[in-house]
């Protein structure tokens, strides 16, 4: 699983028109699935995401957690982040997972953030053209990868 986190002031997707989901001041990441994640990928991808220390304290030091400043989550999903762009012009999606596998996953990784003690948990549509605007507070953006990639 990837995911890419960016700290936000307020975020929302919006969907044929119609908002879907919004959240103020928190965390939006997007998520892309590969067909290996399981239950353990997505515990582990979820803790890292509300634990990152990413928020400033009284001192100005990025040192508090979503959990710390009680902030909201927006879950989007992106089949992109496994595009393979090493060759050619075209990136390849074929090492992500099957859209019909990564939504199921996607439903996991969804249900298991709601369990969480977070403000406010916030998605986006699987396999829909969804509009996602952010106003990115730092702007702070974090890369996370399951298999630590990067």
């Amino acid at each position: 699983m990837r995911a890419v986190l960016q700290r936000v002031q307020r975020a929302s997707v919006t969907v044929e028109g119609k908002v879907i989901g919004e959240i103020g001041k928190g965390i939006m990441v997007l998520f892309g699935m590969l067909d290996s994640d399981d239950d353990k990928v997505i515990e582990y991808m979820l803790d890292k995401v509300i634990n990152m220390r990413i928020f400033e304290d009284e001192a100005g030091k990025m040192n508090l957690s979503l959990l710390d400043i009680e902030g909201e989550l927006m879950i989007v999903p992106n089949f992109t982040l496994y595009g393979d762009a090493r060759k050619g012009r075209r990136p390849g999606y074929s090492s992500g997972a099957a859209p019909a596998v990564a939504s199921g996953i996607f439903d996991k990784l969804v249900a298991h953030a709601k369990t969480l003690p977070i403000k406010k948990v916030a998605t986006g549509q699987f396999q829909a053209d969804m509009k996602v605007e952010i106003v990115n507070d730092g702007p702070v953006t974090i890369l996370l990868d399951s298999e630590k990639n990067f």
